[in-house]
């Protein structure tokens, strides 16, 4: 075990920011804590690393009570990322990532062959080699993350913490960060504990999650098992968004005009209803197999969903179901979904939307259309793409009353 808190209570004076909290950090491990802020993950990081004295409980590095360790121990051992950004001057990256050395360069502070080494095993190891000759001051936030990545693995240390490391990061760094830390932890054994704000990204990348709020640990665990929608509901008291351990992901919830019905499957429906809950409208859904993607993210984002049994052909009580929620509908929409013999009834619902006279709209092109469902198919109103689709449907006076 690299690191354990006992009964670990930390806080600022006399005030208790979050109490009881007991890490036990293997080595190899990707931790993450997850919470809203001002929660006290940040707090709990700088107790840790000594930046601030625990009101209580004890902390372990290796065994050893951290309040025994002189500061070259812990910095040989502990390496940390703050998000705090440094004024290096006119310090180059190189230079940046050759302050990690200072626990090995001695009291002159004279790099050897062997710091120049390390330092650029470092760089390489993040992917900025390339960074090593540009002034600090002129690199982008994603390379000086990365730069101060590779400051910290010039240490080499067991342990590495980072308050936020992908914050005011784009996309692309976000990730790159991330594959990094894990690649840390699986080929190093560096043990990494990071606050982090991207559920997504802690659910595909940490082996543990810590979830806090109100001054205590709300779960602890690994994130398959502890990031559940109503679990992360709670944790950052969502109401108009929810997370889905199936996706990996937060979905906006629908809630407005409406409602549309859409028939979907095969992941034809997941664009459009996220298209749907943007623009304001409600949902209605199915019929959906219980092991489709369509069907995780129609609940996901709110919508009514008829659903059925996985591998089974749509009974004819769930036809009759989404057949009456269909005649509450103020339009219905053909998705463009694949058709086979389990989902036969979906063309079903399709052509008595169109025998109805309800507003019914495909994605699907003509010919196809005729081919599924004849003559009637001159029913349809036809889209050739969905942001058509959802500028007819947005200005359509049924939806919006």
């Amino acid at each position: 075990m690299i690191l354990n808190t006992k009964n670990l209570r930390v806080g600022y004076g006399k005030k208790t920011v979050v109490a009881d909290i007991n890490i036990e950090a293997m080595k190899g491990q990707f931790i993450g804590l997850l919470g809203p802020n001002g929660s006290g993950k940040s707090t709990i990081l700088k107790t840790i690393v000594r930046m601030l004295v625990p009101l209580g409980g004890e902390i372990y590095l290796n065994g050893h009570n951290i309040s025994s360790l002189s500061n070259l121990e812990m910095a040989r051992t502990t390496a940390v990322v703050l998000t705090e950004s440094i004024s290096p001057g006119l310090l180059a990256a190189y230079d940046v990532v050759m302050l990690g050395r200072h626990p090995y360069t001695g009291f002159i502070g004279k790099p050897t062959e062997e710091d120049n080494r390390k330092v650029f095993e470092a760089l390489k190891m993040v992917n900025a080699a390339d960074l090593a000759h540009r002034y600090f001051g002129e690199l982008s936030d994603g390379e000086k993350q990365k730069t101060m990545l590779a400051r910290a693995l010039a240490q080499e240390p067991q342990l590495i913490v980072l308050d936020e490391p992908t914050s005011h990061l784009d996309a692309r760094h976000r990730i790159e960060v991330m594959l990094i830390l894990r690649q840390l932890t699986q080929k190093k054994g560096v043990t990494v504990i990071a606050s982090l704000h991207d559920i997504d990204l802690a659910m595909k990348a940490c082996d543990i999650v810590i979830l806090i709020k109100d001054e205590r640990i709300l779960a602890c665990g690994a994130p398959e098992d502890v990031l559940e929608e109503s679990t992360v509901a709670d944790l950052y008291n969502m109401d108009k968004a929810a997370f889905s351990s199936y996706l990996g992901g937060v979905e906006l919830r629908s809630n407005g005009h409406g409602p549309v019905y859409v028939v979907a499957g095969s992941g034809s429906g997941a664009r459009l209803y996220r298209s749907l809950v943007k623009h304001g409208f409600s949902i209605i859904t199915g019929v959906l197999p219980e092991n489709d993607i369509d069907y995780y993210i129609a609940r996901a984002v709110g919508a009514t969903v008829v659903s059925e049994k996985p591998y089974n052909e749509i009974s004819s009580d769930a036809c009759s179901q989404a057949q009456k929620l269909m005649s509450d509908a103020k339009l219905v929409v053909d998705a463009d979904f694949p058709v086979g013999s389990a989902n036969r009834r979906n063309i079903d619902l399709m052509r008595h939307a169109l025998e109805s006279g309800q507003g019914t709209y495909t994605l699907r092109g003509r010919d196809e259309a005729v081919k599924i469902y004849g003559d009637i198919a001159s029913r349809f109103i036809y889209c050739q793409s969905l942001s058509q689709l959802m500028d007819v449907i947005s200005k359509s006076e049924n939806l919006i009353t």
